[in-house]
């Protein structure tokens, strides 16, 4: 790992602030209006506007619950999205938790009092496969019923894109979706935009990650982040082999320790090894 370049052409935009960069400030709304126009295509989206990322957890000691990137089209829809780098334990159930907090906040926004508020999308990106071997990028859930198969309501949607599973991208069997994830899971290895890449939202894409268009104090923090991003990869090569001789959690619990004593800050290292943010603070409070 140590020999691979920290920086290219592009930036890695699968990292947390790149990320946010990319799909949750203004200059760039439109790319994400792009993206969710191509994962929830029933939905006619006409704007949206950027809200709070943080929100209150209702549970004494419990840290507060902190989104990517959340908007609210202009007819109240709300799209919570999230990019998460590693495999972490119950990612669907924290997928659930998440949401809640925006069926909270449509409740309250809510001019009605019969609940029924505008609908809630958690919008997952992983870069790694739950569904191993699967060249099916996008997975859609709702509510229904078990036998019936009856909805109970699409007030409620999870939408998630599974980015290693692109085995069709840049093939004629290609959909947009196919390579759009192959575009956010190779582009610090690129080059150059494949030319298979010619949709309008790969020409914002390429355009945004492209490093020679950060200022310099951005250039700054995106060669940090990347020398991290290489010592981070590192610990959990280190974990992946204390895992296999230890066992899987043993293992990332270790590489967690090491990251946090180079002074990551609990979020980070969650999201890098997949643990949850409580064990990661037990480790701060044993050591």
């Amino acid at each position: 790992m140590n020999d691979l370049p920290i920086i290219g052409r592009y930036a890695r935009i699968i990292m947390d602030h790149w990320f946010k960069r990319t799909f949750g400030t203004e200059p760039n709304k439109d790319l994400l209006i792009m993206l969710l126009k191509e994962l929830i295509p029933e939905h006619d989206i006409k704007d949206l506007t950027y809200v709070q990322q943080e929100h209150i957890n209702p549970f004494p000691g419990k840290k507060n619950a902190l989104i990517d990137v959340e908007c609210v089209d202009s007819d109240g829809t709300r799209f919570i999205v999230e990019m998460q780098v590693a495999r972490q334990d119950y990612f669907f159930e924290r997928a659930i938790f998440y949401s809640t907090f925006g069926v909270q906040q449509q409740v309250e926004r809510s001019s009605s009092s019969d609940y029924a508020f505008p609908a809630v999308y958690f919008i997952g990106l992983m870069d790694f496969s739950l569904h191993e071997g699967s060249d099916k990028v996008l997975y859609r859930y709702y509510f229904r019923e078990w036998e019936t198969g009856e909805i109970m309501t699409k007030r409620l949607q999870f939408v998630f894109l599974e980015l290693p599973n692109c085995k069709k991208a840049l093939t004629p069997e290609a959909t947009l979706l196919d390579n759009f994830c192959y575009a956010m899971h190779n582009m610090e290895h690129l080059t150059d935009r494949p030319k298979e890449l010619k949709e309008e939202i790969f020409k914002r894409l390429f355009k945004t990650a492209e490093i020679a268009t950060f200022t310099p104090e951005e250039r700054i923090k995106y060669e940090n982040d990347m020398t991290t991003e290489r010592d981070i990869k590192n610990y959990i090569s280190y974990a992946e082999r204390k895992g296999r001789e230890e066992g899987r959690e043993e293992g990332l619990l270790e590489a967690a320790k090491k990251m946090l004593a180079e002074g990551l800050s609990v979020e980070i290292v969650a999201k890098c090894t997949g643990l949850s943010e409580e064990q990661i603070e037990d480790l701060k409070v044993i050591k």
